[in-house]
């Protein structure tokens, strides 16, 4: 078996050529036989016809009647040399004597007629007689006088040796025609492999580390061309999935550091101050008074990160479950209430959404007494499906976020309304939505120095804080609470991606920028037109 394994042929050419050789000889003995086979038949009738028509004259009987012999014919009247005449007299015994040529043996007949097991007038094959080696003869029988039986033969020397020529030949065929497979066809299916070779080829380098090769494709109608399409498509989608799992482990690398950091922070506070309170006990009871003060104040930092973090990391890998109407109207307006308790020096104005450009870039705010001039508007109830707690948090954070990043004497507007999709924002996270589509609108706009054009498409990455455009003034500094974590606008768009919708950013450097908060309509069911898993392209 292993011997037989050694001399399998291996490649695929090695089969090809195999299989060509196997069909084509094979191919060419058949043929031969086919026509091996009509000729020796066609000899063979022709030597039948011959015996068919050729008959023993009637004296011959009499001299065996006369006689009990045959009589030598003389060269007159001699047979042709090729016949031989055999004779079983009416005793049924055959004559030791024949007509015809003596040289040679002749066909291998019974002493007795009983035992003659022929067919008068059909034509068969006997063997060669006396243990002789050589062609066999072909015999015919014909009833004579008083029971005597003629034995008519021809040999078939001629039909032998025409056919032994022709195999001999056809032999010679096969294997010439085998030679020429082996050294034509080895050219041809080399040629007809080259596309396949150059598959292997690039497919060798690809497993060596070369990824951006494409298998080379010259007609995709052919099968190699459709294996090389598919063997593309394969590469892209795994390059594809390549660069994802490295992003996705540079984001968790710098998740980790990131969020490492920021606890640290709490952590060497809480650490510092405690073993202050445990190294000076003599402190006086303002100093220990404000060191517990401040261990409360970084271990409510750390807390509030760490439920962010827990927040981040339940809305990845936890589906929208609860979704109910929702009034944007409303919870506006609350978070509105709720900011202005926070934020008491700040100007938060409620508004409708601006009916002519409702999700085109907005032209830079005018001044508030050119705004006001205009003609007053109603708000409108505005309601879309979702969870109150979770947009609640949403609208608190682009509140927070913007009073955060104001100044005092800035203002915030917050503009409600429903209207139909036209041409979405460049920067955004979230869910992409077709053009006509009806939406709900949130808009939280403010007038202070905006974002720097290079750090615009990172405001919705995790512990990302934009640096301010221009330093805030000294006056503001006392008003301005401490910076978060940089995971409210985080959060803000994983929410907003869990209800279906989109968190967009208008960005005006130096007159301030617009965050768009964009849910499906109370009417429309959401569609997955094109979901985006975190950001858009811009943001890679």
């Amino acid at each position: 078996m292993s011997r037989l394994g050694r001399l399998r042929p291996r490649s695929l050419r090695s089969r090809l050529i195999l299989i060509a050789v196997l069909l084509a000889t094979g191919a060419v003995l058949l043929c031969q036989f086919a026509g091996l086979t009509v000729m020796r038949s066609w000899l063979t009738d022709q030597v039948d016809d011959r015996l068919s028509h050729f008959r023993p004259p009637d004296r011959v009987y009499d001299d065996v009647r006369d006689q009990g012999t045959l009589r030598r014919p003389t060269s007159d009247d001699a047979l042709p040399s090729d016949y031989r005449v055999y004779i079983y007299d009416e005793h049924g015994r055959l004559l030791r004597t024949s007509l015809g040529s003596d040289t040679g043996a002749g066909p291998r007949l019974p002493r007795s007629v009983s035992d003659l097991h022929l067919t008068p007038g059909r034509p068969s094959t006997l063997p060669v007689g006396d243990g002789a080696t050589g062609s066999g003869w072909r015999v015919i029988t014909y009833p004579g006088p008083d029971g005597m039986r003629a034995v008519v033969a021809l040999p078939l020397d001629t039909v032998d040796g025409a056919t032994t020529k022709l195999l001999w030949l056809s032999l010679g065929l096969g294997a010439a025609v085998a030679v020429g497979v082996v050294a034509l066809g080895n050219g041809a299916i080399r040629l007809g492999l080259r596309p396949l070779t150059r598959v292997e080829r690039t497919a060798q380098h690809i497993t060596e580390g070369s990824l951006e090769l494409n298998v080379p494709v010259d007609n995709p109608d052919t099968e190699v061309g459709r294996l090389g399409l598919a063997l593309n498509t394969m590469l892209d989608r795994l390059r594809t999935a390549l660069h994802r799992t490295e992003t996705s482990e540079a984001q968790l690398r710098h998740f980790m550091a990131d969020a490492g950091h920021e606890l640290r922070t709490p952590l060497t506070a809480i650490q510092g101050f405690a073993e202050l309170l445990l190294d000076e006990p003599d402190m006086s009871a303002r100093q220990r008074r404000d060191a517990h003060h401040l261990i409360l104040h970084n271990a409510d930092r750390m807390s509030r990160l760490v439920d962010d973090l827990f927040l981040l990391a339940k809305l990845g890998d936890t589906p929208l479950t609860h979704r109910e109407p929702v009034d944007l109207l409303s919870l506006a307006a609350d978070t509105i209430a709720t900011t202005a308790i926070r934020h008491p020096s700040r100007t938060i104005i409620l508004e409708p959404l601006e009916p002519l450009e409702p999700l085109e870039p907005l032209e830079p705010l005018e001044p508030a007494a050119a705004r006001s001039a205009g003609p007053e508007r109603d708000l409108d109830v505005v309601e879309t499906p979702g969870d109150p707690h979770q947009l609640a948090q949403v609208l608190g954070n682009l509140l927070s976020n913007a009073s955060t990043h104001t100044p005092a004497a800035g203002r915030i507007h917050v503009r409600v309304g429903a209207t139909r999709v036209r041409t979405p924002g460049a920067l955004g996270s979230g869910r992409r939505m077709l053009p006509g589509t009806p939406v709900c609108v949130v808009e939280v706009a403010d007038d202070g120095p905006g974002i720097k054009p290079d750090e615009a498409a990172r405001v919705f990455d995790r512990f990302y804080r934009a640096t301010p455009l221009v330093p805030r003034p000294e006056a503001d500094l006392g008003t301005v609470p401490e910076p978060g974590s940089g995971l409210g606008l985080a959060i803000a768009a994983a929410i907003t991606t869990a209800h279906d919708g989109r968190l967009e950013l208008d960005n005006r450097p130096g007159e301030g920028c617009t965050f768009r908060l964009i849910l499906p309509d109370s009417t429309t069911a959401p569609k997955d037109d094109t979901d985006e898993t975190r950001h858009d392209p811009a943001h890679a």
